[in-house]
C-alpha cells in the first residue's frame, strides 16, 4: 500500500500564498501520476492539478491556472502545490492523490491512493 501525508495548510489573508507538501511512503514504486484535489463544505471533491512521474505533463482546472503550480521532487517522494494570490472561494479542504497509470486523470475515480487533507482558509 501507499500512504499520503499532506502538510503546509493553514490561514492566510486573501492575495497570499501557501505551499502545500504531499510525502509518499509504502510502496511508492507503484505511483506515478499525483494529484491534488479539494473539497470545499457542501460541495463535491474537485480536482485541482495533477503531474505524471517524470514532471514532464501536468494537467490543472481552470481555477488554478496561472495561480497554483504542481511539482514534484521523486527522490523524496513528495508533491508540492504551490498556490498564489489566493481568494476565499480556495478555501477548501486539499487532498493529495496518487495514481498507478502514468496518464493524466481529472476524476476522484481515476486515482487508487489518499491522503487524509489539509485545511485551507483564505480570508478575505
Amino acid at each position: 500500500q501507499v500512504q499520503l501525508v499532506e502538510s503546509g495548510g493553514g490561514l492566510v489573508q486573501a492575495g497570499g500564498s501557501l505551499r502545500l507538501s504531499c510525502a509518499a511512503s509504502g510502496r511508492t514504486f507503484s505511483i506515478n501520476v499525483m494529484g491534488w484535489f479539494r473539497q470545499a463544505p457542501g460541495k463535491e471533491r474537485e480536482f485541482v492539478a495533477a503531474v505524471t512521474y517524470t514532471g514532464g505533463s501536468t494537467s490543472y482546472a481552470d481555477f488554478a491556472k496561472g495561480r497554483f503550480t504542481i511539482s514534484r521532487d521523486n527522490p523524496k517522494n513528495t508533491v508540492y502545490l504551490q498556490m498564489n494570490s489566493l481568494k476565499p472561494e480556495d478555501t477548501a479542504i486539499y487532498y493529495c492523490a496518487a495514481r498507478r497509470l502514468n496518464n493524466l486523470r481529472i476524476s476522484a475515480y481515476d486515482y487508487d491512493y489518499w491522503g487524509q487533507g489539509t485545511q485551507v482558509t483564505v480570508s478575505s
